[in-house]
Order: structure tokens, then sequence, then C-alpha cells
């Protein structure tokens, strides 16, 4: 995206009196959060809550903006260009009809580069009034690998540099109980509270920061467990960007897109909503004794059933979900196989889920969302196996029998996974075929796509090769592969056949 030539960029004066007056009153709030990430979801999800808890007069704080690698670290300086500001675009369905929101959100006070500058980032962890951290580092930033500690450089890891920030509030509080920190890690980790404590712990200790510290971080440090869920999308594409800046009359070099919907879990008492108010400020946020019911929520309806329309919509030509939800049959199936299959084989209430399901395909059907089913195709093998599998056996051991939709998406799924291995340039891709013959590219694990091809290359053909394919030997040589499912799904009974006659009728069952 490049600025226009004829729109001014965002600041505070092109904003309303309103605007400017809660912009100037954000810019005098203590610093009370640690920001550690800058990308467009922390922007559409937490920070927007920040700017709703502080509008509603329950909260006062601003946050203290820093990226979470050194590549973030140039947006440091074009987020202080635009002194803070930026718009929240809230588009989507909302109870069957069009929501299009604009809302500016002005909740930093500062911008602190950690690699440039280190000792500037530590004496953050000085500050009476920082209260909060929250992060999004991706699921790769929440790591833990061997390094060496170098007082006075910079540490990109991130645990690691936590570590070293914590044990300089330890040196600047000692081990006063007052002076522990709230912190939500917002990577899409299950357990990442505890994931990132065991981190910083182990760093600890690796960095000889002595048992007084060790002992301060368990009992004071407050790692909690979150599940965070909106769909933000960023950037809008060129042509609705500008669509969007002249009706505005400003260029926004971080413009953010988000669904209406959201909801954040959090897995503490509730009284910690006195410190952080965000259930007293009117937010969809819950404190939970439990996250993982939520998360198996989650999991199996919202990315369950993504997982599960995938493979099909791609061998029958759809592009996108809403496209696949579009279409009456693929659609109603969808949702039925989610009523009658998925939600039975969960532990929260059937009402409570089908509320959860119907929000969820409310959000399939959002007409300002293009969600691509080969984004969500990548690496297909082991969402099933953390997505479907798990139901799929929860229903067969209640009901006696094989879920009869969810097996149609695995047979859908194999069928997906009939690859032959294309060189393009020095990179080994592997192609698929539609239904139609048209090609798709297949992205999952090297050395489980080439089983996959050898498993169907041994049962009578390959991808993109005409002949008589024994459906049943390939069918048991897949589900037996240990190395690919950790498991020998023939070992449930009646998977395997069942399988094989969908693959024989596969033509038929969405024709």
């Amino acid at each position: 995206m490049t600025t226009s030539k004829t729109q001014p960029l965002l600041r505070p004066h092109l904003t309303s009196e309103n605007e400017r007056r809660q912009h100037e009153v954000i810019r005098q709030q203590p610093l009370k959060i640690l920001q550690i990430g800058d990308g467009n979801f922390l922007r559409g999800f937490v920070d927007w809550m920040i700017h709703e808890m502080n509008a509603s007069g329950k909260y006062h704080g601003s946050v203290v903006l820093t990226p979470a690698t050194p590549r973030g670290a140039h947006r440091l300086e074009k987020m202080a260009n635009q002194e803070g500001l930026y718009t929240l675009l809230q588009q989507g369905l909302q109870h069957g009809k069009k929501v299009e929101q604009r809302q500016l959100i002005s909740v930093f006070c500062d911008y602190v580069n950690p690699y440039g500058e280190w000792e500037r980032f530590l004496q953050l962890a000085e500050l009476e009034s920082l209260d909060v951290i929250v992060s999004n580092t991706t699921e790769s930033g929440l790591t833990y690998v061997e390094l060496d500690y170098v007082p006075g450089e910079p540490i990109v890891n991130f645990p690691a540099r936590l570590a070293v920030f914590l044990h300089r509030r330890f040196e600047t509080f000692g081990a006063d109980p007052k002076r522990g920190l709230m912190i939500l890690p917002c990577e899409l980790v299950e357990n990442n509270g505890d994931l990132l404590k065991t981190y910083v712990l182990r760093y600890a200790r690796a960095f000889g920061f002595g048992d007084d510290f060790c002992e301060w971080v368990e009992q004071h440090q407050l790692f909690l467990n979150n599940l965070v869920d909106r769909i933000v999308t960023g950037m809008p594409e060129p042509g609705e960007y500008a669509r969007l800046t002249n009706s505005w009359g400003y260029e926004d070099q971080f413009l953010t897109s988000a669904e209406p919907y959201y909801i954040w879990v959090i897995q503490g008492d509730s009284s910690f909503d006195r410190r952080l108010p965000l259930v007293r400020s009117g937010l969809h946020v819950k404190w939970v004794p439990d996250l993982a019911p939520y998360r198996q929520r989650k999991v199996h309806i919202l990315n369950g059933a993504h997982t599960l329309m995938m493979p099909v919509g791609l061998l029958y030509g759809k592009s996108t979900v809403r496209q696949l939800m579009e279409d009456e049959q693929l659609g109603n199936w969808v949702k039925q196989s989610i009523a009658d299959e998925v939600i039975p084989s969960l532990g929260l209430p059937p009402e409570e889920l089908q509320r959860y399901a119907d929000e969820t395909f409310e959000r399939f059907y959002n007409p300002y969302l293009e969600h691509r089913l080969l984004g969500i195709a990548m690496n297909s093998l082991s969402k099933w196996q953390a997505r479907l599998l798990p139901v799929l056996k929860a229903y067969t051991a209640k009901q006696q029998q094989l879920p009869q939709q969810l097996v149609r998406s695995l047979s859908a799924l194999l069928l997906l996974y009939k690859v032959e291995p294309v060189e393009q340039g020095e990179q080994l891709c592997f192609r698929s075929l539609t239904m139609d013959g048209q090609p798709l590219e297949i992205r999952d694990n090297t050395e489980w796509l080439q089983r996959l091809y050898s498993h169907w290359q041994q049962s009578g053909t390959s991808a993109g090769q005409d002949g008589q394919v024994d459906y049943e030997r390939a069918v048991l040589q897949i589900l037996s592969d240990t190395t690919i499912w950790q498991e020998d799904l023939t070992q449930i009974p009646g998977l395997a056949e069942q399988v094989t006659f969908n693959l024989n009728h596969m033509g038929a069952q969405w024709s």
C-alpha cells in the first residue's frame, strides 16, 4: 500500500473534537500496559478493548508498543507519525444484517524498539504504574531455544526477553508481591500462559537469575491461559482502501479491518476484572476457572467446520468459505454435520454449543471476508487429527456407530491428498486434482506427502493418471500409516470399509 498524494495522513487534527479530546486524555494516562507485538490482530482485538475500557471510564491507562521481532521495528516510527491513532473498521453480519462501523482507536502513548533501545526497553520494567503485559508473537514466537545471555545485548527470543525484563523489575522492587504483573500471551497455543511461564523460568535458571527471582515469578506473576477469537484481516484490498480513505478524507497506514464477532476467554478469577475491567466495560469477555471447554468448542466447531468443509469444497470447485456455504447442498451439509455429529460429542450444554455454531455460520457468510479454502488447507493432515479425529472417536464410542459425515470429510481429504510430486525450479511441490481435473497445490508435511504419493502409487495410480484405483488397498495403507496419524486408524471398527465405500462413490455424493 502506498500513501495517497491527495489525502493527508491520519492526525488528531483530522478527527472530531470529541475524538481529539479522548486522544489527548489517553496521552496523559499512566502507562499501565506493555504490548509485545504490533500486528493486525492485537490492534483489532486487545487494543480496541483497551480503548473501550478507557472510553467507559472504568479504566485509566495507556500502552507502550514494542515489536515482536526486529522486522517490526520500522512500523514504530510510522505509528508515531500518526501519533498513535489508527482506524478500526468492523465489517460483517450481525443477526443477519450487514454491519460497517468505523472507530478511531487511541491507546498508545510510547513506542520502544528493544532491538535498538535495549536499556530503554528494560527501564519500562522499573515503572511503578506498569501492571499488564499482552503479547502476540505468533506460535513460532512462543518457543524455547538454547541461547547465551550477554548482559546489555538485546534478545530476540520472546520468553527469554521477558525473563530479562522481569528480572530488571525484580532488581528494582525486590520480591515485592505488589509489583507482580498480569501477563496475557495471546498466541494461539494451548495453555499459552502456562507454557510462557515454563519457558521464562527455564531461561531464568539458565541465565543464573537465582532461586529468589524464580520464586517471585512463580508466586506473584499472573501468567493467564487465554483463548482469543476474532477474525482480523488488517488492511483492505487496494480498491476498497481507496474507496474508504476517499470517503474519510485521510490515509491510514494502520487501517485494520475485523469482523464484528469477538470473544476473549481468560482462565482466572473473576475478581481480576477489578484490575483489568473488561467485563465491567461491557465487553464480551469471560473469566473462567477452566478454559478447556471453550477451547474445545472453538477447536471442534469453528476450526473443525473449516477442516470438515475444506477437502469437499476444493474437490468440487469452491474457492472460499462463503462460496461453499452459499451452495445450498454443501452449506446445509456443514451445518447438519456440526449439529448431528460434533455437538453431541462435546462436553458443554448442547443449547450453548448450538448458539455458538449459529454465530459461527453467520461469520462464514461474512460478505466482506474472502476466506480462501486453499489457505485453510495448509497442513490439513495434522488439523484433521487435532480438530475432527477426537470427535469421530468420541461419537463412535458414545453412539456405537461411525459419524457418517465426518467420515465423508476424511474420505474427501484422502482423495484430495492423492498427490504427485512436481518440481518447480529447485523446489519440490505436490499437486492434486479437483473432481473436474483442475490442478491444486497441496502444502503439508513433505515426508507425509511423499508417503501418501507412495501409497497411492502402490494402489494402482497417482494423481493425474488414468486407470483403475484399488481404493481398498490405498485406504488400508494410508489409515494404518502411524507416521502420519501417530496411530493405526484401521483399528477403528468399520472406518476403513466406510472410507473405501465413500471413495468408490465420491462422484455421486455431492453431485
